[in-house]
Order: C-alpha cells, then structure tokens, then sequence
C-alpha cells in the first residue's frame, strides 16, 4: 500500500523537515492581541518570541476542519491511505476532531492515532510510522502498534516563569505571586491521559536539568527496567533558547553513556504549547523502542 503521514506542528517538525521526510505538517493556528498566526508559516521563529509577552491577549486553537479535510481529500488521489499522528488528545481537542472528521467522512482509509504524544514523541512517533511503511505494514496495523505504546514515554518541561500559566487562567495570581518572590521554577510533565501536571519544583535552571535528568534515570530503571537506556530515545525541547537545549542534551548524553545508538534529538518546543509555558523553557523525554 500507499500511505501518506500526517501530523501536526506539534511535533515540532517544520514545514523544510517536512517536505524532506515526504509528509505533510498541519500548521496549529494561535493569535495574539487578537492577530492569528500560523505556526512556522507567517511568523518567523524570532518574531514570536518578540510578540510573545505575558502582558498580551493569547489563544489557542486546533487547525479548521475544512483545511484537514481539503488535505485528507487531496492526498487519497495520490495515497491508498493515510496515518495522521496529532497532538496529545490530552492537550488538544484536535485529535478528537481529526477522529469525528475521519468518522464523518466515512473514509476507512484514514487512521487517526491518538498515542498521547507531543513535540518529540510526537516526531518519534512520525519516524516510527515511517519505518512502519517501508516494513509493508497496513495504516491500520500502524494505527494499533503506535496506540499499544502509548505509555512508552514521559516528557517533562521545566519552566521559566509563572507568568504564562497564570495569564492563561492555570494559575491563581496568588499563587503565580508567591512563585514569582520564592523563584520557583516548576517542572510539569504529561501524566496518564495526556494532561500537563506538576512534577516537582526547582529554584534555578540548573536545578530544573538537575531534576530531569534524575527523573529520566529514574524512568529507565522503573518504566523501562533499561537502566542505561539502551533502548531508549531521548530528546530535548527548547524555546527560543537552541543553545541551552544543546547543552541540556550533552548533558543527557554523559548521564546516560550507554544509550542506544541514537542521537540525541533537539527540537523546538511547539508554538502552541510555548504560547501557556512561555519563552526560554527546557524539556526533555525519555521514549522505549516500539515494542512489536
């Protein structure tokens, strides 16, 4: 069979990776002070983060039902099929959509996979359908082996201040007050389900690599049972900070000297998600090989 990969920016893969990899990136529209963006398609990656200020008015939002479908519509006449990986249902109501969009069009050969993944699970998890196809495996057998390791991953995201979160309405400003005079930096990670929680706490940027990498080990031993995480992927997540993720991965990469034999993948952090944690944030996640 054909099948086209879809997925959306999200996965932090650009619209240049995209067309290299042969897939097709749906870009997740946001606005600010009441201009709508389209992620890494009419706001470069510099003027976002000059816009992006906890002072102005933002909102988020899932791509139009009417473009998926113009999309799904122009890639059948080529594909015998397709598999669209979104955005964690958990954070986004897009992949419930993209599911309801399949259902009504009655068209069986679109898989939507709702694998509770984002930004470098998301592009693993593109990667995987990939190798999937070259193996000669239909959409929906890929649809079930990615679904069936849904929970071969955690992510966690450091941040640098409170006040994103609390503008979005996910903080009291009591609280977002009390953060701001103790320094604390929070660290969230993506708990069953797919939903942003609170992981643990740090009062500066070292502390937060600190706390992520302990979490990781503690990931590959416990969830894993591969303590040297050799059979693991491991990737970081920045905004607007590539530098620091460099670091960060460096850093990943001599905690964990016997890792698979698989480079450390730095991606930017969605600017849909960079829209509620704000600017200069690390993240980092720990996904198991797919399990057949």
């Amino acid at each position: 069979m054909k099948i086209a990969v879809t997925t959306d920016s999200g996965s932090g893969i650009s619209q240049q990776e995209a067309k290299e990899l042969g897939i097709t990136v749906i870009p997740m529209p946001f606005s600010i002070d009441e201009k709508t963006y389209f992620e890494d398609v009419n706001i470069a990656e510099d003027a976002f983060y000059e816009t992006l200020k906890p002072s102005a008015t933002i909102h988020t939002s899932q791509p139009e039902l009417y473009t998926i479908e113009e999309i799904w519509r122009g890639l059948l006449k080529e594909y015998d099929a397709i598999v669209h990986i979104p955005l964690t249902s958990g954070l986004s109501s897009t992949c419930q959509s993209a599911i309801m969009l399949a259902s009504d069009l009655n068209e069986e050969r679109i898989q939507v996979v709702d694998n509770r993944k984002v930004s470098f699970s998301q592009k693993i998890s593109v990667l995987q359908a990939l190798k999937l196809i070259d193996e000669g495996k239909t959409a929906s057998e890929i649809k079930e082996l990615l679904e069936a390791n849904r929970d071969d991953n955690t992510i966690y995201i450091g941040l640098e201040t409170l006040d994103f979160l609390k503008a979005g309405g996910r903080l009291t400003p009591a609280v977002a007050a009390i953060g701001s005079i103790l320094k604390i930096k929070p660290v969230l990670t993506i708990v069953e389900g797919g939903h942003l929680d609170t992981f643990t706490r740090a009062r500066t940027k070292k502390g937060i690599k600190r706390e992520i990498i302990k979490a990781l080990k503690h990931d590959a031993i416990e969830k894993f049972n591969d303590p040297e995480g050799e059979n693991c992927y491991f990737g970081v997540a920045y905004a607007g900070n590539r530098e620091e993720g460099e670091v960060f991965a460096n850093e990943i990469a001599e905690a964990f000297p016997n890792r698979m034999d698989y480079p450390i993948t730095v991606v930017p952090l969605s600017e849909i998600i960079v829209c509620h944690t704000g600017p200069h944030i690390l993240g980092a996640s720990i996904m198991h090989k797919l399990n057949k």
